[in-house]
């Protein structure tokens, strides 16, 4: 089986949607089928939307040799009007009497007669933006969402998202995303023994610096704890939005919380590993996530999760169970659970204990590629046998 993958940049691009494609090209080319990565420029969003009429990108798209082109919903500003020419263009070579397949294997040449899946990790309709923003943003992924064939989701919350605009009349799966890329190795003693060390509470945050990931909540929240309590490593690259970070730095001077905050900036794997196993809860108060893999991937190394009650997060975190789901605009809240995970030694035990188990319970990376394999296998069976 030949596919297609649509992305922006490159696949080793760090953020959650990112790993979730990664480890799926990965999955496929180990099962032996060929994935050819499409990489368009990243640029801002009003100079995407011009990719729909740029000839170059409609060449690229028209000419991949697959048998399903994979589209990162990401990519929607540039494919919401280039996805119809695409079809049309398939649709006039027919009409013309040019044969859409010309030998035995399927889409050996160029062809625009192949399913088009968008893989969906969220909306960016669903984020937090101004009310006419948001309405235009509404309306370009509604275009793109009916502009192609199926659709892999990362969880039922995007799947309801995307089915309340496009309805569910397409092939579509839910895959969810897994947290078992780092390995962790905790035993359950280790894990207590974590929670009951004297000393302050270790939060650890973990995305990139980004307003949607609500690092500023965290910090207002820390802010408002005993101070020396509790904490606060920061992971994640710092130049997606430069006048975020700046205003990050100069809220951590204003609030005197250098002395409780550092940032390490982009990790590796295994620094990241260290780092979580280090810790005691991972904090991201995002106003929005389509699931969430970091809250999974630190439940591996028994951390209780705090993450929004908006979007995905909630299929992850059992409120007072294995973490905390929270309200990022209520910092007094945040802050109040913080103090008690700090003091109350025995409830973090449990808590931790339980993230643990939460993250025991769940698909592998393994178990989501073949899943997403087996569905894509029957869509190419079907898309064969119509041109037979």
């Amino acid at each position: 089986m030949r596919l297609g993958l649509v992305i922006y940049d490159s696949l080793e691009t760090v953020s959650g949607g990112y790993l979730y494609d990664r480890m799926l090209v990965n999955y496929l080319r180990g099962q032996g089928e060929q994935v050819e990565i499409i990489s368009l420029p990243w640029r801002d969003y009003w100079r995407r939307l011009g990719d729909n009429l740029s000839p170059g990108a409609f060449r690229r798209l028209r000419q991949a040799q697959a048998d399903i082109l994979l589209q990162d919903e990401l990519n929607h500003p540039s494919l919401f009007w280039l996805n119809r020419r695409l079809k049309a263009s398939h649709s006039k070579s027919i009409s013309s009497g040019i044969p859409a397949v010309a030998s035995p294997q399927p889409h050996t040449h160029p062809s625009a007669d192949i399913p088009l899946i968008s893989i969906v990790h969220h909306l960016r309709s669903s984020e937090e933006h101004p009310s006419w923003l948001r309405r235009f943003y509404r309306k370009v992924e509604s275009w793109y969402l009916s502009s192609v064939d199926g659709f892999i989701f990362n969880s039922q919350t995007t799947r309801r998202v995307v089915q309340g605009l496009v309805g569910d009349s397409q092939p579509s799966i839910v895959a969810l995303p897994a947290g078992d890329k780092l390995k962790p190795e905790l035993t359950e003693g280790e894990i207590l023994a974590r929670a009951h060390q004297e000393g302050s509470l270790r939060l650890i945050f973990v995305g990139n610096l980004i307003r949607r990931k609500g690092l500023h909540h965290l910090l207002s929240a820390l802010s408002q704890t005993p101070r020396g309590a509790i904490n606060l490593t920061v992971v994640g690259r710092s130049n997606l939005e430069p006048a975020y970070t700046r205003q990050i730095q100069h809220l951590v001077a204003r609030l005197h919380l250098a002395d409780q905050v550092r940032f390490l900036g982009q990790q590796t794997d295994a620094e990241l590993g260290a780092l979580l196993r280090s810790h005691h809860v991972l904090v991201v108060p995002s106003s929005y996530e389509g699931f969430g893999i970091v809250y999974l991937e630190g439940m591996g190394f028994g951390l209780p999760a705090i993450g929004s009650s908006a979007g995905g997060a909630a299929e992850i975190i059992t409120q007072g169970v294995n973490g905390f789901l929270i309200n990022p605009d209520d910092p007094a809240h945040l802050s109040h659970l913080l103090t008690h995970l700090h003091q109350n030694r025995g409830r973090l035990a449990e808590m931790s204990l339980a993230a643990r188990q939460r993250y025991q319970s769940h698909p592998t990376w393994e178990q989501t590629g073949s899943q997403i394999h087996a569905f894509l296998k029957t869509l190419a069976t079907k898309a064969a046998m119509k041109t037979t």
